[in-house]
């Protein structure tokens, strides 16, 4: 057992916003340290989406494993590629649907 709290990184769209906020409620009352994708209120520039996107894969380096929020199994792109960068680092990824 580790001295510290397991580490989850949520990935997912950010259509599933809801869904992600829920997952982070359920982890973090479970005991779970949760790092989660960014959020914004308002359209954000590709240079401020390809800024968010490099720091979600730091957050990835930092987690135990993923949890991949995946309604219906839904997997966008950006998703797809945290889910390849997460495997390729040897972290466990899981999903809260099947894909």
């Amino acid at each position: 057992m580790p001295d510290r709290p397991e580490i989850v990184c949520i990935c997912g769209s950010a259509r599933f916003v809801d869904e992600m906020r829920a997952a982070n409620r359920e982890l973090t009352f479970a005991g779970v340290i949760v790092v989660a994708p960014g959020e914004a209120d308002e359209l954000i520039t590709n240079e401020q989406k390809a800024a968010l996107d490099a720091l979600h894969l730091r957050k990835i380096d930092l987690a135990d494993r993923v949890l991949v929020v995946s309604p219906g199994g839904y997997v966008g792109e950006s998703t797809s590629r945290e889910i390849a960068y997460a495997r390729a680092t040897g972290k466990p990824v899981s999903f809260t649907d099947p894909v």
